[in-house]
């Protein structure tokens, strides 16, 4: 409507013109729309007025700008004098739009209702009046009353209505007004589409805005461009962004400023340098440099951890605005460098520019360290006097600076001091300082407290809970919570949630949750590809990675870790180097990729590829050194993986626990006793024998070669044994006969709360089985499965077969693999063979025999263990004959070797 106004009311208007020259003899206080008859009433005393023109009369209370009721219904007044109120339809919409001016949408629907010709002007004054005062839900209703009169909506009324559905999130009724105004042949209107393009893609249906855009994207409408390309920002489809500017710059248009300002935020967010530096020439070839772009640079050089440049952008700026010295002190505060932060604010300040509250908590952000409480406490002095305090995320950041500098107190006090300002933000900025303090009883309390007053957490109340718990049913009670908040779709909660199920073993309600979230972010993508990884669904993180680069988000450094690590557990080359492909376009040979690669060529038994990654990395740290060495230690090449190892002793790489893990691995698989023995001084001497995963890799060494004594020392050596210590100690004793001590080892084990898995229990089941312990085999393994819960494997069904075939139980060992739940394999039948070989249980031993060469045909290993049986009874056509069916079945049997 003030376009209309701009359009239909210049005129030469003296400037001595006033409106108060109008108004202030008018004397009349009442309200002329309960008169709007022309009656002239009695005290208006100036008849002069009758000859000015209504428009002049408009256009001097438009550049008065003093839009108060009272001066409306004075002019109001005077225009019932002039008696052609109700008759000029131009004039009661200027009327109808003053009213909106001054929020007095009732007296403007009054009028609207006594003009006895109404035009689609006056309705869409009305409505312009309703959205100007964020009064949606009422835009709406009056919106129905227009098209239920009879009056047809033009491009203005759709646009206006498309407005307000985007405020009230209301996609569905948006559709429908797009509709109608397709109907109506508004199918190619820049106004109708542009509004429906927003709408759809802060509703979160980006793919429908696109379907929208598609039939305008080659008009010379660069309110769609900008439309489609903020909507993709909006919902982090920052590639698509990228792609739709590209298009839309190979066009006839030109980017306007509000283009580069969201582009260059996509460039941010990706935190791609190289293509914001090529926007950068556009803006200056453009001449669109004003300060939302230079803000906007600013902040695209601070996420690219480029403050040189970004200090460069904002020297050259000719002027500055708080966002602008907000934009720069907060990217020094994100890259850590306090001093730069405070010292530019320091400069702000002194430059007299206004500073607000954003600016405050960029500045609290920088400061959130141990070693600037002197500094923040003067700065929070200075926001004292200047009255910051009272603001709510002032206070928060507060909070939050304070927690972050390990004065947790100082946190609760301030915390306890905004009661009467506390909103959902503070509450979870306490809640995020009581957990970062490692203090999750407080923290939870703190959440009962929130909801007991009523108020609904917010997501980063959510997030920063779930974030800690490791407790299935508490995060089942706060996801009923995050329903009822309406937050289930949020990124970080959603995020937080399914992460929460992936700790807890429930994959499928995590990925279920993860489908939910309309808008998903690098983290969201990352947190459910690894817990894919870590429960073994290494092919439902593929092709979720698949997805994710056709979704447009491209993968960080946690992304390639967790998908390398997937790829190398599942032995998959091919798709290995595809992502090696992806890992390097993006990060070049960053060394923590190039470790994850090294161990990934390696898992996949390629050693060769796995060492020319390792040869081009420009730092072979410990990690990268660690990965090689086990991938050799995993592929037999034993004496490379020492030889490595030695290279790093001689080298400034620095040893770690991993390290020596990987190269006791080699030492043992080699049987190199007395290598082990001097690397095993080695790590005495630097600390390192008491780390856990050392101590075990000791313990398993010792006890594979033979020297059970100097296990035990190992073991007893570790600080604070974890699973694979006990486990390795369990083991320990299993090889050496000592049944009874691995028992007391497990019994300890479990006093000491620690969970046994799986391999826990094969170490067991061959202690009995070397003890002859059969009851206690039959309880550990029956108590395997009902008490923990755990799957029997085939190594547990082959180490009770041994456990009775040991005992002489040969029968029985039959009948419980018959009894199996799954199809025995050629390890659980060869245990069986090989029990009757020692008996010489001659037809048990050829079923087991077949059963074997039915599961494994190439396994050389049946076929000589029945022909030993035959032979040892004397049956040499029956050895003939096996040694016939061995080489008919192409096996061969293995020689056999020795490191000695």
């Amino acid at each position: 409507m003030k376009s209309l106004i701009v359009q239909n009311c210049r005129s030469g208007i003296p400037s001595s013109f006033s409106v108060s020259t109008f108004i202030k003899p008018l004397g009349f206080s009442g309200n002329p729309l309960s008169d709007c008859n022309g009656v002239k009433k009695k005290h208006l005393t100036t008849t002069s007025l009758e000859a000015v023109d209504p428009v002049l009369l408009f256009s001097g209370y438009r550049k008065s700008r003093q839009y108060t009721i009272e001066n409306t219904r004075a002019l109001h007044a005077q225009l019932l004098r002039k008696g052609n109120l109700l008759q000029d339809t131009f004039i009661a919409s200027c009327l109808m739009d003053c009213y909106c001016k001054c929020a007095a949408l009732e007296d403007a629907v009054k009028l609207l209702d006594k003009i006895p010709v109404r035009s689609i002007v006056s309705w869409n004054t009305v409505i312009s009046g309703y959205n100007q005062q964020a009064l949606f839900p009422e835009t709406w209703s009056f919106f129905c009353r227009m098209h239920s009169s009879g009056f047809e909506p033009n491009d203005v009324t759709y646009g206006s209505v498309l407005s307000a559905c985007t405020a009230l999130q209301a996609p569905i009724l948006g559709v429908l007004v797009y509709s109608l105004a397709l109907k109506n042949g508004f199918f190619s209107n820049g106004h109708v589409r542009s509004g429906t393009i927003d709408l759809l893609a802060k509703n979160y249906r980006f793919e429908d805005a696109l379907k929208v855009f598609q039939d305008v994207q080659y008009d010379d409408n660069v309110v769609c461009w900008n439309a489609i390309i903020s909507g993709a920002v909006r919902n982090g489809k920052n590639l698509v962004a990228l792609g739709h500017f590209q298009r839309m710059c190979r066009g006839l248009l030109m980017p306007n400023t509000f283009t580069f300002s969201i582009i260059l935020t996509a460039c941010a967010m990706l935190e791609d340098l190289q293509t914001g530096k090529a926007v950068q020439g556009w803006v200056v070839k453009c001449n669109s440099e004003d300060i939302s772009v230079g803000t906007s640079l600013i902040n695209l050089y601070a996420k690219c951890s480029d403050m040189d440049g970004a200090m460069k952008i904002f020297t050259r700026m000719p002027s500055r605005n708080v966002v602008s010295w907000t934009a720069i002190i907060s990217g020094f505060a994100q890259k850590g460098d306090a001093i730069s932060a405070i010292r530019m604010f320091m400069e702000m300040r002194n430059s007299g520019e206004k500073i607000n509250n954003y600016t405050i908590t960029s500045i609290l952000a920088a400061c959130s360290k141990p070693l600037l409480t002197r500094i923040a406490s003067q700065i929070h002095a200075w926001i004292i006097k200047a009255g910051f305090e009272t603001y709510p995320s002032v206070g928060a950041a507060l909070i939050s600076m304070y927690s972050k500098s390990g004065d947790i107190d100082s946190s609760e006090f301030l915390f306890q001091k905004m009661e009467s300002m506390r909103n959902p933000s503070t509450w979870a900025v306490m809640i995020s300082a009581f957990v970062q303090s490692n203090n999750l009883s407080r923290a939870i309390e703190l959440y009962k407290r929130m909801l007991l007053e009523g108020l609904s957490p917010d997501t980063f109340s959510m997030s920063s809970l779930l974030s800690v718990i490791d407790t299935l049913g508490l995060g089942m009670q706060i996801h009923s919570h995050v329903i009822k908040s309406g937050l289930i779709l949020d990124v970080s909660v959603g995020s937080s949630l399914f992460t929460v199920y992936s700790k807890s073993d429930r994959l499928n309600e995590s990925y279920e949750l993860f489908k939910e979230i309309d808008v998903k972010d690098n983290v969201s993508w990352t947190s459910m590809i690894s817990g894919f990884t870590e429960h073994g669904h290494g092919e439902e993180a593929v092709l979720l990675f698949r997805e994710m680069l056709s979704e447009g988000c491209m993968p960080d450094e946690m992304t390639l870790n967790a998908i390398l690590t997937a790829v190398g557990s599942l032995k998959w080359v091919r798709q290995g180097k595809e992502i090696h492909a992806v890992a390097v376009r993006s990060f070049g040979e960053a060394t923590i990729v190039g470790s994850s690669l090294v161990t990934m060529y390696s898992k996949c038994r390629s050693v060769v590829l796995a060492r020319r990654v390792f040869d081009l990395l420009p730092h072979r740290d410990e990690v990268a050194s660690s990965s090689l060495i086990s991938g050799y230690a995993q592929n037999g090449q034993m004496e490379e993986a020492i030889s490595l190892f030695h290279k790093m002793l001689i080298s400034d790489v620095s040893i770690d626990s991993f390290n020596v893990s990987s190269v006791l691995g080699a030492i043992t698989l080699l049987n190199r006793f007395g290598i082990g023995v001097q690397l095993h001084s080695y790590i005495t001497k630097i600390g390192l024998d008491r780390d856990v995963s050392v101590g075990s890799s000791l313990v398993n060494m010792y006890s594979k070669c033979g020297s059970i004594d100097d296990c035990i020392r190992a073991f007893d050596q570790i600080e604070t044994p974890d699973l694979i210590g006990w486990t390795a100690m369990i083991m320990g004793y299993a090889r050496h006969g000592k049944g009874d001590e691995a028992l007391r080892v497990f019994k300890l084990m479990k006093e000491k709360k620690i969970r046994p898995d799986p391999v826990t229990f094969i170490g067991i089941l061959s202690a009995c089985s070397h003890n002859g312990l059969v009851e206690e085999g039959y309880f550990h393994f029956n108590s395997m499965v009902n008490d923990y819960r755990i799957e029997p494997n085939y190594w547990h069904y082959a180490s009770m077969v041994d456990l009775l075939g040991r005992a002489g139980k040969l029968r029985e060992a039959e009948r419980f693999i018959n009894s199996m739940p799954v199809e025995p394999n050629a390890l659980v039948w060869g245990t069986l063979l090989a029990a009757c070989k020692v008996h010489g249980d001659i037809e048990l031993g050829n079923l087991a025999a077949r059963k074997v060469v039915d599961t494994k045909p190439s396994d050389s290993g049946a076929y000589v263990s029945l022909s030993n049986i035959f032979a040892s009874i004397g049956q040499w056509e029956d050895v003939v004959d096996i040694r016939e069916l061995m080489k008919g079945a192409g096996a061969k049997k293995e020689t056999g070797w020795s490191s000695l």
